[in-house]
């Protein structure tokens, strides 16, 4: 195990754009994690699959569909069915303001909306995950 923060970035549901995910996926490794992309269109059960296969510590959701509150709440279900709710969720995308409180209450520890600095989500996701948690 080489104690790096393992993070999977996933692009859930049928939104095809990806330019945001791809650019905090590579802040993320910049900063010296271990980043794994899931490309486009992933199922929420793909997306869990690929967060147990890689023992990652956190998943970023990036969500600009619309369809964030199932998408997230079916991810965390996931992990929380497989024994894994120890891996930090966080996310981001176009996510209405009155849309936060229920997100945090379904157990997604952050979300970034557009425009948010990269060092913000690479500062919050070193301070909020801890190395090996998945492990």
């Amino acid at each position: 195990m080489s104690g790096r923060i393992r993070v999977v970035v996933a692009k859930p549901g049928l939104d095809g754009h990806d330019r945001g995910a791809k650019v905090v996926a590579r802040a993320l490794r910049d900063a010296g994690m271990e980043v794994i992309y899931t490309g486009l269109h992933q199922t929420p059960e793909q997306v869990v699959a690929t967060v147990l296969q890689e023992d990652a510590d956190a998943v970023g959701l990036s969500v600009l569909s619309g369809a964030h509150m199932t998408l997230f709440a079916r991810v965390i279900e996931l992990l929380r069915e497989q024994g894994a709710e120890d891996v930090v969720v966080f996310g981001g995308g176009i996510i209405p303001d009155e849309d936060l409180p229920r997100l945090a209450e379904l157990g997604v520890a952050r979300i970034f909306t557009p425009g948010a600095p990269t060092h913000e989500i690479v500062d919050w996701v070193r301070g909020n995950v801890a190395q090996g948690a998945g492990a």
